[in-house]
């Protein structure tokens, strides 16, 4: 009988950050096998009653071929013991709905279950359910409006909704949702952010929604309060005998036009955007990019900037924090998103931790909420793909998406994507796409 020689195998030890801890051994894994029969062994060792898909990182990169494949192009000899991650995979993202538009959007918020806000350059704000219906609309902005944010202020029924447009101003503006579906949804902008001299590219309000921060092309933050207050703290700009009209108008039915709490002075060129920190004390600091290729960190309650990245000919468009908000993810006109820890010292944080290169312009970045997957992030780009990545294998996206797909829109760019419980909002010139997007078998719609 003819003799075969036995398949080589790799020492391997395996580790994890998800709640499924393999006992700390030595695995003798034959080189032949991927990520599937990985994801096999690892069900099998844990004794799983329901099993899990896992992918897998070796060196910081995921495992797409066969681990003989990886250590030969890796040059990793047969002796050398890999340590291997493993986490939970990423389930195929899942069309769920088109909301069409007539206008391009600019801004998707799906922060709130069950709901999506979408802002238009038509100055309008739109309200859908998940059903896709149309629930409200408000003509609130006299220009393109560029950036919603939902105000974490609401009640069951009332919700507040904060927008900066083109026509120089943001505006806070009260939503009613009742339980009752045969009742109506109502809207009353009560109250209109005065400061900018340039249009506005960014809102974006405090976990607690006590403040907001509106970032302008002129180069400047505004800080505010979301009172509303009484009377108007800024005077309107307009000819005399307009104003003597406005006298005599009912003033309770007009928004009262609110002045900033402070002004913070140090971009010198438009600013793109601009987000409070996440976690302790966050409330006081801030966080903003533009188009002087530099990232900013501000001491909000003494109006000053702390510490400045700076990055040699890198306009940035978007910036968005991790979970934990030790770090920025900012996408820039070079094609790249990339990663800026706060941690590390300040003569070494111009330094990126981590580039993602794309093949066209990434307008736009999403993360999970603090409770989701830390690694992840969301890009949108100009060549109308979404891109899903995971911050320990930034070679290449996990997957990624085209938005609409099969439509004389096909190719249109994206300009905003919001993410929320699985629930991928898209925005841009097609109009809107939802889809789902998450981890393993934990991605339900509305949880």
């Amino acid at each position: 009988m003819a003799s075969t020689s036995a398949e080589t195998s790799h020492p391997v030890v395996f580790t994890t950050q998800t709640a499924y801890p393999l006992p700390s051994q030595k695995f003798m894994i034959p080189t032949s096998w991927k990520r599937y029969q990985l994801s096999q062994l690892v069900n099998k060792a844990l004794s799983l009653p329901k099993p899990l898909p896992f992918d897998f990182l070796v060196r910081g990169e995921i495992l797409r071929g066969t681990l003989a494949e990886w250590c030969a192009e890796k040059g990793i000899g047969e002796e050398e013991t890999l340590e291997i991650e493993y986490f939970e995979s990423v389930m195929p993202p899942q069309k769920m709905s088109t909301l069409p538009h007539e206008d391009w959007v600019s801004s998707v918020s799906c922060q709130l279950p069950g709901y999506l806000f979408t802002a238009s350059y038509d100055g309008t704000i739109r309200t859908f359910d998940y059903s896709q219906k149309l629930l409200h609309s408000a003509a609130i902005h006299t220009a393109p409006t560029t950036s919603i944010c939902l105000v974490p202020l609401s009640s069951s029924s009332k919700h507040f909704i904060a927008s900066a447009s083109h026509d120089l101003t943001a505006r806070l503006t009260t939503l009613s949702l009742p339980s009752d579906s045969s009742k109506p949804v109502e809207s009353q902008t009560v109250t209109s952010l005065h400061l900018h001299t340039a249009p506005l590219a960014s809102i974006s309000a405090n976990a607690s929604g006590s403040h907001l921060l509106t970032a302008s092309w002129d180069g400047l933050i505004g800080v505010w309060d979301t009172s509303i207050p009484a009377s108007d703290e800024v005077p309107a700009d307009e000819p005399a005998e307009r104003k003597k009209r406005r006298r005599v108008e009912d003033d309770a039915s007009r928004p009262k036009r609110k002045a900033p709490l402070s002004v913070l002075k140090s971009h010198t060129a438009r600013v793109s955007k601009a987000v409070f920190g996440r976690g302790e004390g966050a409330a006081q600091e801030a966080y903003s990019c533009g188009f002087d290729s530099t990232i900013r960190v501000w001491d909000v309650e003494n109006g000053v900037c702390t510490q400045t990245i700076a990055a040699s000919s890198k306009p940035f468009l978007d910036l968005a924090l991790t979970p934990a908000g030790t770090s920025a993810l900012a996408c820039a006109t070079d094609r790249t998103v990339s990663q800026y820890d706060f941690r590390t010292a300040a003569t070494n944080i111009s330094a990126s931790a981590a580039s993602l290169l794309h093949p066209a312009t990434p307008s736009c970045v999403a993360v999970p909420p603090p409770s989701g997957a830390e690694h992840q992030l969301l890009t949108g780009a100009y060549d109308g793909i979404v891109r899903l990545w995971d911050l320990r294998s930034t070679k290449s996206a996990v997957t990624s998406f085209r938005v609409w797909e099969g439509s004389e829109k096909k190719g249109k760019k994206v300009l905003s994507v919001d993410w929320a419980r699985g629930v991928v909002g898209v925005g841009g010139e097609g109009g809107v796409e939802i889809w789902r997007v998450g981890e393993g078998g934990r991605m339900f719609l509305g949880n």
